[in-house]
């Protein structure tokens, strides 16, 4: 396989670009670097294309390292053939490939080897010949009775050789992709009850779905079915279908054996075969289905890490419990905490009138503007205390129920310890609340994205493939937006390109032996950060302040010299650029030949137009043109949504079957998918992200349950009123 030729085809490009990309990519150079500032080699390729074909590139590579070694071992074997050979490279995927090593592949004990040690291989020969003149079966068996071997009888000597048979059919590797093929397209999975009850799985008690319509979220809920022995799995598959692709390639009509072949063939398939595809076609299910939900899971991460931060505001962050009672945390427009607290207006307690006074006394002192409030144990009636308070108020006070997902693992971290050492545990979680209002970036990478809640079944999908994917997202969104040298946790420095938890640590160390930072440059100084690390990170990071205006700008170091010709060029200086940006650079940049200015400065005609954005808006933050988050003053319960109500609410997790939309009545709602747009779409994310704000209507509350069922189709709205 010629691995570039495969990737140009894949993904539709030119060989310049999957040549450079390769190249980029074994050059150590990160994802991130690559997209921003390598976009004239790669073509512009984004993050998401460049993590997609570096996965691909891994897999291809790995597959022709098992091509390799199946080549040497069949060689070695002396079993190698031009036949063989045309296989292996036609092969594209791991399976097929293992398929075709499998007659190769040193065996365990099976019936098969066990018959062949007694002799009987020749036997299974002239059977499975199936010559129309040859003697029948149990005639030639009797020539291979051995009491010696433990073969007593021709009958045992039958069953030997028609063992040998069906191991021999079981390994063909054409076979069984055609099988598996047509398993795939037409094959039922079928679920059954293993308990009398199963719960949450009652829809799946006793269920049928075609395997080539099955959705993947489905797939996911019965394998944790049946990992939670509540149900029993298997797939439907029309044998005699399976034994007539069999019969095409191993069985010959006309002789004496052809019955006794299609009784070993029969044998083959059910003992042998259909099993390993059963296990082949669920396993492709599955693989589907994570895939699918980490992609889900990824883009919802996406849009929750880049919601626009709440700046310079002096948030209270209120971490609700009952016994232990509400932590409270007053953080700065920076993140430094200022105050902290604890008050007791939940039951069993009910201190209501000595919590607004601790609260009132705070917001006076530190000029609060808005409650953080978490949405886990007693949020509802925390949300009503503050809900209270701001009407018996006169300052301008607001609130927002934020997700507490991971919140707790991070307040008992080491990580939490070393930021926060004179703290407890609930404290912790009380500033991080808060600071999840203020900049949910900055905050949640300290955070297992895993954790973080707004995937589906992630505790279900390969841990180390979600861990990876999740990752990526976390360095994409952090890259993205770029981070404060003289301000950013050396978590969130770590997550910058070509930085490692050990040389961001050594930067904050830099930074409190020896102050603020005053360039770029001066990230040499820092131990262990070599010439490949600055290279990859430079750009990311972020100097206000400093000796040079383009320190604070997402210019690369490598390109200053061309943006500081830029700016003279076209009339500008860096005093310009200090006072905002210079807007009018990008239409000036129009009066020019772009491809001749270009070469004339030494960068390419993309990264010159990416200069001058910049410098029309230096250090611009991309969260910053998304809508504000939702503010609340007052509060709704669940009792008081009535059908045909409109409202405003926030799109809090995305999955294959509809959204979760935060209405302000604690409980989310649910918007089906079917009841999001008129036009058809094949799954929600086509239309909605987190963090959107979107209006809904109610259809459907059931009090009892906790569920609400939300629309956002005026034509549902209409009939819901009727």
């Amino acid at each position: 396989m010629n691995i570039n030729e495969q990737l140009i085809k894949e993904f539709s490009l030119k060989e310049y670009q999957v040549t450079n990309v390769i190249s980029l990519i074994d050059d150590g150079n990160t994802i991130p670097f690559i997209a921003r500032y390598r976009k004239e080699m790669t073509g512009s390729l984004d993050d998401q294309i460049l993590r997609e074909f570096s996965d691909r590139l891994e897999y291809l590579r790995n597959l022709e390292e098992l091509k390799n070694k199946v080549r040497e071992s069949i060689t070695s074997q002396g079993f190698m053939t031009d036949e063989i050979e045309a296989a292996i490279q036609a092969a594209t995927t791991v399976t097929e490939t293992e398929d075709i090593y499998r007659p190769f592949r040193p065996k365990r004990k099976t019936r098969a080897s066990v018959a062949k040690e007694k002799g009987l291989g020749p036997l299974a020969d002239l059977i499975y010949a199936q010559q129309k003149d040859s003697k029948y079966p149990i005639e030639m068996a009797a020539d291979f009775v051995n009491a010696e071997q433990g073969v007593e009888t021709a009958e045992d000597a039958l069953q030997g050789a028609m063992d040998i048979i069906a191991e021999l059919i079981s390994d063909d590797a054409n076979v069984r992709k055609r099988i598996r093929t047509v398993c795939a397209a037409h094959g039922i999975l079928v679920t059954k009850a293993a308990e009398e009850d199963v719960g949450v799985y009652e829809m799946y008690a006793e269920y049928k779905e075609p395997i080539s319509r099955i959705a993947n979220h489905r797939i996911l809920a019965i394998n944790r079915g049946e990992k939670e022995k509540m149900l029993k799995v298997s797939i439907d598959f029309d044998k005699d279908r399976a034994l007539g692709i069999i019969a095409s390639v191993h069985i010959k009509e006309g002789s004496p054996c052809t019955e006794t072949v299609r009784l070993a063939a029969e044998d083959s398939y059910t003992r042998l075969i259909f099993p390993s595809i059963e296990r082949e076609v669920r396993n492709e299910l599955t693989d589907r289905a994570s895939e699918d939900a980490i992609k889900v899971f990824s883009t919802n991460l996406k849009q929750l890490l880049m919601q626009p931060p709440l700046k310079d505001k002096i948030t209270i962050g209120l971490d609700p419990g009952y016994r232990t009672g509400c932590k409270v945390a007053v953080v700065d427009g920076t993140g430094k905490v200022l105050d902290t607290a604890v008050i007791y207006p939940a039951p069993p307690h009910s201190k209501i009138e000595e919590a607004k006074k601790i609260i009132k006394n705070l917001i006076h002192k530190w000029n609060a503007e808005v409650f953080a409030i978490g949405n886990g144990t007693a949020s509802h009636e925390t949300e009503v205390f503050a809900a209270d308070l701001i009407k018996e108020i006169d300052t301008p006070m607001s609130y927002l129920v934020v997700s507490e997902a991971g919140a707790s693992v991070y307040s008992a971290s080491k990580l939490a310890a070393e930021e926060f050492p004179e703290y407890d545990v609930s404290l912790r979680s009380a500033v991080s609340i808060a600071r999840r209002l203020q900049d949910p970036l900055a905050e949640l990478v300290k955070i297992d994205p895993k954790s973080i809640g707004v995937g589906q079944y992630q505790h279900d999908m390969p841990q180390n493939r979600l861990g990876a994917a999740l990752d990526g997202v976390v360095e994409t969104c952090v890259n993205s937006v770029g981070v404060d040298l003289n301000t950013a946790s050396a978590p969130l420095l770590a997550k910058i390109s070509g930085i490692s938890s050990a040389i961001a640590k050594n930067i904050v160390t830099y930074r409190e032996e020896n102050g603020a930072f005053k360039s770029r440059a001066e990230l040499n100084k820092v131990s262990k950060l070599g010439p490949k690390a600055f290279t990859q990170c430079a750009g990311f990071l972020r100097v206000t302040g400093g000796k040079n205006v383009l320190d604070a700008t997402a210019v690369h170091p490598e390109s200053y010299s061309a943006a500081e010709k830029l700016l003279a060029l076209c009339g500008y200086s860096d005093a310009d650029v200090k006072k905002g940006g210079v807007e009018g650079i990008t239409q000036k940049l129009s009066e020019f030949d772009e491809t001749a200015l270009a070469e004339k400065l030494g960068v390419g005609v993309i990264t010159l137009r990416d200069i001058a954005t910049e410098l029309s808006k230096p250090g611009r933050d991309p969260r910053s043109s998304l809508p504000a988050p939702l503010l609340r003053t007052d509060i709704m319960s669940l009792e008081d949504l009535k059908v045909g109500m409109e409202l405003t609410g926030t799109v809090r997790n995305v999955i294959d079957f509809g959204a979760f939309v935060d209405i302000g009545v604690h409980q989310d709602g649910l918007v089906h998918i079917s009841k999001i747009t008129n036009r058809f779409i094949k799954h929600p994310a086509e239309v909605l992200k987190v963090g959107d704000r979107v209006k809904v209507w109610v259809i459907g509350v059931d009090v009892a349950k906790k569920r609400i069922s939300l629309t956002m189709k005026q034509d549902d709205k209409d009939l819901a009123q009727k």
